[in-house]
Order: C-alpha cells, then structure tokens, then sequence
C-alpha cells in the first residue's frame, strides 16, 4: 500500500466512478482498479459494492477516505513546503519548440542564479504533459495553454503569447494567405499537437479547399520543406536564425490570425514552491529579453 492508492480511493470516492477517478489521478481505469483490489487486501474487506451500474463506497470506504484524504494531505504539505534555500531538483516538462525556443535560456539563468539547483528536462507533447503534471510524473510543464484555460485543479502561470505566421518559400511573390496556399499548397503543422489543431483551425476559415502537401510535427522539419519550395506552412513563429537559414519568409497574418499562450503549469499543492518560482522568473526574464 503506498499514498497513491490512497489518493486514488479519495478520488473514487469524490468523484464518483473508477473512470472520473482515473482521469483524476492520471492512470488507466484497469489500474485503480487493480489499486482498489490491492487495497481491498490490504485491509482485508470490500471497499465497494460492485452489484449495482456504479460502484457504491462501503461504510468503511467512506471511513477510510477520510482518513486517506487526511494522510495525503499531509504528506504533501510536507514534500511542497518550500526549501529554506533553492536548490535540489524541479522536474521540467516542454514542448519541443519551448525546447528549441526559450527554455535553453532559462536554464542558463536558473544554472547562474541557483547552482545547486538541478533540472531535469523531459520532452512531450502538451496534452502528455498535462497528464504527467496531475499524476505527479513531473512537477511543472512549460507548454501550450488549452484555449479552455486548463483544468482548474491544476495552478497556470502565463508566459509569452505567440503569433502564428505563415511561412512563404525563397522568392514567393507576396500576395494573401489565399493565394498562397492555393498556388503553393499547404505543409500542415501536425494536427495531433496542440498548436497544430490551432493552425488547422484557422485554414478551414480562410481556405477551407487548401490542398495539404505534406503534415510534420517538427517546426525544424516544416521550415525546411518550406525553404525548399514544397509548400506554405502556418506554424506559431520560428527562431529568426532558423528562418534565414532555409531563406524563409514570415508573414503576419494580421488581426485575425491565430495566437496561442504559453504557460507555466503545475499542482495546486505546489504554488509557493521556491524551486518552480526559481525556473518560472527565469523563463520570464529569458523570453523577455
């Protein structure tokens, strides 16, 4: 038995069902199940009267989630409360283009600021991210805000709103979105991602017959098939080195094109963590300057 399981029995409990539990805790159904029935041994009776559509906390559930909820909290309290200096270890989650973008700068800082401070950097995409953050996998990400706000158990700290631009090949004769990706067809930044969803979105609107040559999820990838005259790309905006060296053109897509916010995500429990805080203002300063 281990404060996992108990946080997943509360989760049961309060929300109501193994699946609402699951998505709570960031774990398949078949494993809180699996949870359930070892904490059943554990204690040595049912937790759950499986008879009925829904699964029913027993009595001695109801009791033990008390308990449980109680422990946990604590425990946390205990792992969150902030260190008396900066320093030990923040497990940082990004996306690749925060990877390739402002984050190597960050880590610069943080490493200049606060030396005994270790980060350890994981590479996902958004929505993985997220997940990791609520299970407790990492202890921050540093991602692509959902256009919902995020999951309000979760504490966002926003960054830097990025433009989406469109990417024109060496030598396009300007012209509007339009006919550019009707002349030049579209290189479509991977619907699967988050940014890419956001781009995708924006091309139904002003070009809904748009013929897509190829789809890429690396930005890297899309700004050389751009620069080799495949296609025009929409994409959130590239490192200005990376562009000048396929000849790239960017153009602004004006009042209505698309943005997408950055964010700093982490548990709630974790606010006022000096280590988070510590890569948080290095992350502000570093896309600030």
């Amino acid at each position: 038995m281990n404060v996992a399981m108990l946080k997943t029995l509360v989760a049961i409990v309060d929300r109501g069902s193994f699946a609402a539990a699951a998505n709570e805790v960031g774990c398949t159904p078949s494993a809180v199940s699996l949870q359930v029935k070892q904490l059943e041994a554990w204690f040595g009776q049912l937790l759950f009267d499986r008879s009925a559509r829904t699964a029913k906390p027993t009595p001695f559930a109801l009791e033990a989630a008390t308990v449980a909820r109680d422990v946990a909290g604590r425990l946390d309290g205990l792992r969150t409360r902030p260190p008396v200096r900066v320093s030990g270890r923040v497990r940082l989650g990004a996306i690749a283009t925060v990877q390739t973008g402002d984050l190597p700068q960050a880590l610069r800082l943080v490493r200049d600021r606060h030396p005994e401070l270790r980060i350890e950097v994981s590479l996902a995409d958004s929505d993985e991210l997220i997940t990791g953050v609520k299970a407790g996998r990492i202890d921050a990400a540093v991602l692509v805000r959902p256009a919902s706000g995020g999951s309000t158990r979760l504490a966002w700290q926003d960054l830097a709103r990025q433009p989406f631009l469109m990417l024109l090949p060496p030598g396009a004769a300007p012209a509007s979105p339009q006919e550019l990706l009707q002349r030049f067809g579209l290189i479509r930044y991977g619907t699967a991602l988050t940014g890419g969803r956001v781009a995708a979105q924006y091309v139904r609107r002003i070009f809904p017959e748009a013929r897509v040559v190829m789809e890429l999820r690396s930005i890297d990838a899309i700004v050389a098939m751009v620069g080799a005259g495949l296609g025009v790309s929409i994409v959130p905006q590239p490192r200005k080195p990376l562009l000048e060296a396929h000849g790239v053109r960017a153009l602004a897509l004006g009042r209505g094109g698309p943005t997408r916010q950055m964010a700093l995500v982490r548990r709630r429990a974790d606010m006022g963590n000096r280590n988070i805080d510590a890569v948080l203002r290095a992350l502000v300063s570093a896309s600030a300057g």
